[in-house]
């Protein structure tokens, strides 16, 4: 007997497998799985919404603060004001800083970092005077309150940041005696000061420890008056390497002498003994 044909094959074949699924039913098992995945998703982040910002356990206990030097570190974590016990997450780092730096300008910068799970840090590196200046007495009124013996600091940027009582030991004392209103107009004292700090950064290490003023005349007369009544005429703070090298060779050459002039460092010059 013949078997079935071709045809009488794929009809017995769609019989037995039935109608089709409707387009919707077959994406029903794969929209599940969507739905799930998103709930999934919503509890997670409400849980670690709620362990950040709500539980007792990510909260500031503690305020480490290192870095200090002059200033204490009660000082600095009263003007940093951290917002004990408040979620750790919820720290406003930059505020911190702001605080820090308008309270304390002697802070030079400061890292505000939350350490977790109950702490935030404060890293500070303070201002180093490079030179100072007599108080001039001026409050931001203009008005004048000067006290007899109280110093201004200055740092390697020119920035005056601290009064303190006492002239700070190997700071050299800043004077301006400039002549002429005219040479003001010229150079503002600003500007002076300025050149000052960068000769201040280029004397040599044996002479900045013997260096009591530093004397701005004009902008380029400047001059250093060391312990023991020696001078040295530096001029302008520019080529204040050259003029480093050449002074520190000139003064092994003439232990005795009393005046050194380093102003052209390819011509200089001593006198005295």
């Amino acid at each position: 007997m013949a078997g079935p044909t071709t045809a009488e094959r794929g009809e017995r074949r769609k019989a037995e497998s039935g109608p089709p699924r409707p387009p919707l039913l077959r994406r029903l098992p794969r929209l599940r799985t969507l739905i799930i995945l998103i709930v999934g998703v919503m509890l997670a982040g409400g849980a670690a919404a709620w362990v950040l910002y709500l539980s007792p356990w990510l909260r500031v206990e503690e305020v480490p603060v290192s870095g200090v030097d002059v200033l204490t570190e009660r000082e600095v974590r009263e003007a940093a004001d951290v917002p004990v016990g408040s979620p750790l997450m919820s720290v406003d780092t930059a505020a911190i800083e702001a605080r820090l730096r308008q309270k304390l300008p002697r802070i030079d910068s400061v890292d505000v970092v939350r350490s977790w799970p109950h702490g935030v840090a404060l890293d500070v590196t303070e201002r180093t005077p490079v030179l100072i200046v007599e108080d001039d007495g001026n409050d931001e009124s203009g008005e004048n309150d000067k006290q007899d013996g109280k110093f201004v600091e200055v740092d390697d940027d020119g920035v005056r940041f601290a009064t303190v009582p006492k002239r700070p030991e190997g700071v050299p004392l800043l004077e301006l005696t400039v002549s002429h209103e005219a040479g003001l107009r010229r150079f503002p004292a600003d500007r002076l000061v300025r050149e000052a700090v960068r000769v201040a950064g280029d004397i040599p290490a044996a002479v900045a420890r013997d260096t009591r003023t530093l004397r701005v005349r004009s902008y380029d007369s400047i001059v250093l008056e060391l312990s023991g009544g020696r001078t040295v005429t530096w001029g302008s703070g520019e080529k204040g390497r050259a003029k480093a090298t050449t002074l520190t060779a000139l003064m092994k050459a003439s232990p005795k002498a009393r005046d050194f002039d380093v102003s052209v460092p390819t011509a200089p010059a001593s006198s005295g003994s």
